[in-house]
């Protein structure tokens, strides 16, 4: 490991894309600070494998003083008035709004998505803000008809505390801000530990907070290897000055939270694993749907929670389906996201290469059928996957139980309107499913036969801040956005006055 810290942005980042929101350092407690024992890790480019630069490598001291300054300024936070809490989320939201163009370009350099779905991650991440800015300054609470002549009663929202917000790569803005912005304006003072593999974005906007005016120590972001995690996690675990972590990321990871923090008794919330069914009736109009699967499929390279894992088609329009979704994955273009006209960008790095070629691999070896892609990309420098469509598809390859996170869409052939609902259920997962129909009464059928937090009918793009996102079963609990997602940052009071003269 680097014995000192890179103060410069590698070959990994083209002239110009450098920004000056690139920061390369641990925010705690409103100033940019080393590791305490002076360790570091790498940001690495995935379009090209290249250094981008080096972040400190915090460990446990790190974290008592991340959460020292955290829960100090929760103290005076909560004690702002809501508008004014507001007026500073605003601010904040209108400072990434000027510079939404840098932290996209900043975004596809360190995660790798195409340029233009980055701009439009950085506009999605926004609207968290804005809308929980609004949202922060309704929480109402309740005057109680009381039971006695000489009680009154009455529930006030409070803030829970302290937020530990622990956040994936995948969308390295967007995931901090959908937590964030609920957390902030409820009061709550965060701690924010990104991905080790996206770090430069949260410290991005954490710089852009700090100019919009948020006080020192209610934002602080610890930075981590991946060898260090756990040890990161646990002293946020076992801290009683943290009152609540909000995860997404895997069900393995998500349990192990679950656990950790029963010592403590932590309010949780989890958006876990996913394993979203995409069905195409032959009641749908096949063009709609294909332009779906498109949408959802290969969006971030299949890289999202929601990407439909397992396309199911009925047996009337399957080969118009599959021939047109091949036609259409034949055309998408492949390379470095800050390239014009990339419909997908690399995977985040060689594991996941490795993952999308396992499973491939067990489909093709029980009876599956390339039909396009299939391969790496060997002619490109960084760790990209063709995208790929698979038929002869079953319910016993790992690509149907797992997760593949990858542009792989694989097809599973079905008969009836059960039979379609019974594979769809037939997971542990419970995120999201979709489906596409024509027909109203098939529509309230299946919508309502998906075990799913989320359904999307007609639609693979459901995710906005006004929506409730989450999941059922072990895809986690909790919601994010909408209106019942500053609840996950509150406590209710009740405060009954009594021995009242009447």
């Amino acid at each position: 490991m680097a014995t000192k810290l890179v103060n410069f942005l590698g070959k990994g980042v083209p002239q110009g894309a450098r920004s000056p929101f690139f920061k390369n350092r641990g925010w705690i407690n409103g100033q940019w600070v080393e590791a305490k024992e002076k360790r570091y890790f790498p940001v690495t480019n995935p379009a090209n494998t290249e250094l981008i630069t080096e972040v400190p490598d915090m460990q446990r001291e790190d974290v008592l003083e991340a959460i020292e300054s955290s829960y100090a300024a929760q103290k005076l936070w909560r004690r702002q008035t809501a508008k004014s809490r507001a007026l500073l989320l605003r601010q904040w939201y209108e400072l990434m709004n000027k510079h939404k163009s840098e932290i996209a370009k900043m975004i596809t350099i360190e995660q790798g998505k195409p340029y233009t779905e980055s701009l439009n991650e950085v506009n999605y991440g926004m609207s968290f803000i804005d809308w929980f800015s609004e949202e922060g300054k309704r929480l109402y609470g309740d005057v109680l008809p009381s039971p006695q002549e000489n009680k009154r009663m009455f529930l006030m929202k409070e803030p829970v505390g302290v937020a530990a917000l622990i956040t994936p790569w995948n969308f390295p803005l967007a995931m901090i801000t959908r937590k964030a912005g609920a957390a902030l304006a409820a009061g709550c003072s965060i701690i924010i530990k990104p991905s080790e593999e996206t770090p430069l974005t949260a410290l991005a906007i954490a710089q852009l907070s700090h100019e919009a005016g948020i006080p020192p120590g209610v934002i602080n972001v610890l930075t981590c290897s991946r060898d260090s995690v756990h040890e990161v996690s646990d002293v946020l675990l076992d801290d009683e000055r943290i009152s609540k972590i909000s995860f997404t990321g895997s069900t393995a990871i998500g349990k192990r939270l679950i656990a950790g923090s029963a010592n403590t008794v932590k309010k949780l919330s989890l958006e876990l694993g996913g394993n979203a069914p995409f069905i195409v009736f032959d009641t749908a109009d096949v063009d709609v749907a294909v332009k779906g699967a498109i949408a959802g499929k290969f969006r971030n390279a299949g890289q999202t929670c929601v990407s439909p894992n397992r396309l199911l088609v009925q047996s009337k329009i399957y080969n118009e389906f599959v021939d047109k979704l091949t036609q259409a994955v034949s055309n998408l273009k492949v390379g470095d996201g800050l390239n014009d006209g990339i419909d997908q960008g690399p995977l985040i790095n060689a594991g996941a290469i490795d993952k999308v070629e396992r499973h491939v691999n067990d489909a093709v070896d029980q009876g599956g059928e390339v039909l396009v892609g299939g391969t790496r990309m060997t002619s490109l420098p960084g760790t990209f996957y063709n995208p790929s469509v698979l038929i002869n598809v079953n319910n016993e390859m790992l690509i149907t139980r797992e997760e593949t996170f990858g542009p792989i869409a694989p097809i599973i052939k079905f008969d009836t309107e059960d039979e379609a609902v019974s594979i769809a259920n037939n997971t542990q997962f419970g995120l999201i499913g979709y489906f596409y129909s024509r027909d109203i009464d098939q529509i309230w059928r299946v919508s309502d036969a998906l075990e799913t937090g989320m359904v999307g009918i007609n639609e693979a793009l459901l995710s906005n801040e006004v929506g409730a996102f989450g999941g059922k079963k072990q895809s986690g609990f909790g919601r994010e956005g909408s209106k019942y997602g500053i609840n996950e940052y509150i406590n209710i009071k009740y405060v009954c006055m009594g021995n009242l003269k009447t």
